[in-house]
């Protein structure tokens, strides 16, 4: 409790209710007086008072233009004392091509840019009211709104326009009242008024007017600056509800540049985004690495519309850049709707339909007021005509008793009394000049009267049928669709929602990948390492030297889905962009970091997959060579725990995996140099837990060393732990039945060559990656290295260091890595 003193009298009040009072009198204060548009005509307080002021100055737009300063001084001394800069900014907003969907100022001089730039000094600038802007005055000189005093009382200002355009839904609106705000986005006139046309020509079944029958016309928000809006569900749930979201996107295209460059250009941003401030944080974003494929950014905007150059790096990938772009940039934004406005004084949020029934009611009072106020007019006139021929009918006797009057009170007095006039109508006759004693001016006078009657008649008549009033309305909007409509500007994409995947910021390139013996892995870009000739050195491809071994490389694109297999028989799937990229030299990333790996599981085996549809089976080998085929599609979705992929004896690990089309040949290698080929129908499809069937009879000692699909005219390259390698035509190894000994595939020189490392199926222009266990990688053609015949031990593919062995090769489909990125 507090004590306040009124002229010594001392009353005790409760604080807490003094306070709660004055906050929410503020609050309504600002609501009201202040932040939110009335929802007739789709205005605050200030910009309503600077257009009526305009108005009151004779500024038409058929005038010649004033200062702004005297505009802004006309405003603030006669209906808003406040600052002039307030009066100033939002007059400037007002002629603000890229803020306002239709400007209601014509302003000459700076009145601000897309940039941020603020407008000139009031006194450099000149403005007057645009055309469109009279809609918005049309009448009120006829009493069809409401007028109230100004500040100190002095003058009367308008409570309303009578907005003969639909502003609050053309040129949107926005404003942070005390807990509340408002957020309209602008809209295209020839869709608002067919919206509007529709409704009244359904008025009797409002009620049943749904949002889906609006959107047929009003497609959605139509920004100054254009750009594209991703997807209809924010619409509609904003048309509905009064509330929701849209994803507004740039638009920006990508060009062609010599030498094979690209660039991307931006020619329209979303609605109320500084383009100063877009292209700042592009740059930021350059200088942190985040956008490292962007050469330049050059801002190339001029009166001939807005155009952001960013130039790209030779190789870059145009779609991605842009991607990334508009993930972490303003060239593509959230803009919350909430279509808040004051209705009969009071804050409420309206859907679309009670919106623009609001204005369709707000429209229909004004004309009912405007045919009143006619038909007093025309029935006022009518009464003085009807007068005049009245006298002229008794003529001399009106003369004779005005030359006896001694003043005019007196013949006023006269008239009334001796003809019956009424006041008016002898004042009238007093009034009249003696040329409209000619027979024509009483002709004149009768066409007159005449013509008074019937407007009588037809004001009447409107006013006892609000239909005609409605008809009117009508006829108002096709005049203002013909006057001022204009085509649509911003683009709405259906079915798009503006949301990135995080492969759509990620390149989808050729990698190399490589797994080692400890259970590290990394992917490294394919171009890292240059095509060499065969029994070259190689580069160093690992950061480790003698302490792991590499045991498995495959080529994929970041985009494939891998599916891990591991000697215990399971299968783990992840995408290869989410293979960490260590670099050349890097150690690389744990596998148990990316899947659920037992202590005692190691991947033995890694299938890319790009397309679930290009292959039917998987065919899957252990190290003691049993056999199995699945379908493929049984490993499409794989949880994170994994899936067991094949049943294994105790001492057995699952080692290759291959995918197949049901229809095709496999040829398996041992270590010691066997070879079997036969037909995968051999093998019947299983599921996933089976254990499979025997592909190969081993003598004793030896284990397989690599599974292969054969495909014709093509060769099986061998590579040997001491880099021998050499390719044997495919022809010269039979077709056998499955579960044989096979033939020989190399010469029985194992202390020379050491035994075989890996096997693959490849053509001459096949790219052949070889990597050591110590880590040192060398990639070269397939043709670099010697056909010969199943007997021979083959040639020096790569020079190895003292104690280095060769622990994997990887085969590079040219044809798959290099097609459209």
């Amino acid at each position: 409790m507090t004590e306040t003193s009124f002229a010594g009298r001392i009353e005790q009040i409760d604080i807490e209710h003094e306070m709660r009072g004055a906050y929410l009198d503020y609050a309504m204060s600002v609501i009201v007086s202040r932040a939110l548009p009335d929802v007739r005509d789709g205005l605050k307080p200030v910009h309503r008072r600077i257009l009526y002021a305009m108005y009151d100055m004779g500024l038409r737009p058929n005038q010649p233009y004033k200062k702004s300063a005297r505009i802004v001084g006309e405003v603030l001394g006669k209906y808003h004392p406040h600052g002039d800069s307030a009066v100033y900014d939002a007059m400037a907003r007002l002629a603000q091509d890229f803020s306002m969907r239709y400007p209601l100022v014509d302003g000459q001089g700076n009145f601000g840019s897309i940039d941020g730039d603020s407008p000139a000094a009031m006194r450099y600038t000149e403005a007057r009211l645009a055309p469109i802007a009279m809609e918005m005055l049309a009448d009120i000189d006829k009493n069809t709104v409401d007028f109230v005093d100004n500040f100190d009382g002095s003058l009367q200002e308008p409570v309303v326009l009578p907005a003969r355009i639909p502003n609050l839904l053309l040129n949107g609106a926005s404003g942070i009242a005390v807990g509340m705000a408002t957020n309209i986005p602008p809209h295209n006139l020839n869709e608002v008024a067919d919206a509007l046309i529709y409704m009244l020509d359904n008025w009797e079944r409002f009620d049943d007017i749904s949002v889906d029958e609006l959107t047929d016309f009003i497609k959605g928000p139509d920004f100054p600056t254009a750009a594209r809006i991703l997807g209809t569900e924010g619409i509609k749930a904003a048309y509905a509800t009064g509330r929701g979201t849209i994803t507004v996107r740039a638009r920006a295209e990508i060009e062609d540049l010599r030498g094979g460059r690209q660039q991307i250009v931006v020619t329209e941003i979303p609605y109320q985004v500084n383009k100063s401030s877009l292209i700042e944080r592009m740059a930021e974003l350059v200088r942190q690495g985040r956008l490292d494929q962007i050469s330049d950014i050059r801002d190339e905007t001029d009166r001939d519309g807005i155009r952001i150059v960013i130039e790209l790096k030779r190789g870059a990938f145009a779609n991605k850049v842009r991607n990334q772009l508009f993930k972490y940039t303003q060239l593509q934004v959230s803009y919350g709707i909430n279509m808040l406005a004051l209705v009969g004084g009071v804050p409420r949020v309206l859907p679309l339909k009670h919106m623009l029934k609001h204005y369709l009611d707000h429209r229909i009072e004004v004309i009912r007021r405007r045919t009143i106020f006619e038909l007093d007019k025309a029935k006022a006139r009518a009464h003085i005509v009807e007068g005049l021929l009245k006298a002229l009918d008794v003529l001399d006797a009106v003369i004779e008793t005005i030359r006896a009057s001694a003043s005019a009170d007196e013949a006023l007095t006269a008239l009334v009394e001796t003809f019956g006039f009424s006041e008016e109508q002898a004042r009238a006759i007093l009034d009249m000049q003696l040329r409209r004693l000619a027979a024509l001016e009483r002709q004149k006078l009768e066409d007159e009267y005449r013509e008074l009657q019937a407007r009588i008649a037809y004001l009447t008549d409107l006013l006892e049928h609000e239909e005609k009033i409605r008809g009117l309305i009508r006829e108002d909007l096709e005049d203002i669709k013909a006057k001022y409509g204009d085509e649509r500007r911003t683009e709405i994409i259906p079915g798009a929602d503006g949301s990135f995947d995080e492969e759509d910021l990620i390149p989808n390139v050729p990698i190399l990948v490589t797994i080692t013996d400890r259970g590290y892995i990394k992917r490294i870009d394919a171009k890292t390492f240059r095509t060499q000739r065969r029994g070259g050195r190689g580069v160093k491809g690992m950061g480790t030297r003698g302490e792991d071994e590499v045991k498995e490389m495959f080529a994929a694109r970041t985009h494939d889905d891998v599916l891990f297999f591991t000697n215990k028989g399971k299968v783990y799937q992840v995408r290869a962009y989410q293979i960490p990229d260590s670099g050349r030299t890097g150690k690389g990333t744990p596998l148990v970091n990316l899947i659920n790996l037992a202590p005692d599981e190691t991947v033995t085996a890694a299938i890319p997959v790009r397309d679930w549809d290009a292959a039917d089976y998987l065919v899957m080998l252990t190290r003691f060579g049993r056999i199995k085929r699945v379908d493929l599609s049984a490993f499409q979705s794989v949880r994170s725990s994994g899936l067991i992929a094949i049943g294994l004896d105790d001492n057995d690990e699952l080692r290759w995996v291959k995918m197949t089309h049901g229809n095709e040949e496999l040829i398996i290698v041992t270590k010691q140099g066997q070879a079997i080929r036969f037909s995968e129908e051999d093998v019947r499809p299983m599921g996933r837990s089976a254990a499979g069937v025997m592909a190969i009879r081993l003598e004793e000692g030896d284990e397989v060393a690599a599974m292969d699909v054969v495909q014709p005219n093509a060769d099986l390259l061998i590579v040997t732990a001491r880099g021998y390698g050499k390719r044997v035509p495919l022809s010269e190894f039979p077709t056998q039945s499955r579960y044989g000994k096979g033939v020989r595939a190399i010469a029985r020189a194992m202390k020379t060559t050491g035994p075989i490392v890996d096997a693959r199926v490849v053509t001459e222009e096949s790219d052949i990656t070889i990597i050591s266990a110590e880590g040192i990688l060398i990639r070269t053609k397939a043709k670099q290295i010697s056909q010969m015949g199943r007997q021979a031990r083959g040639v020096r593919v790569m020079k190895l260091d003292d104690g280095d062995l060769v622990a994997s090769l990887a085969l590079l489909d040219t044809a798959r890595l290099e097609e459209e990125k």
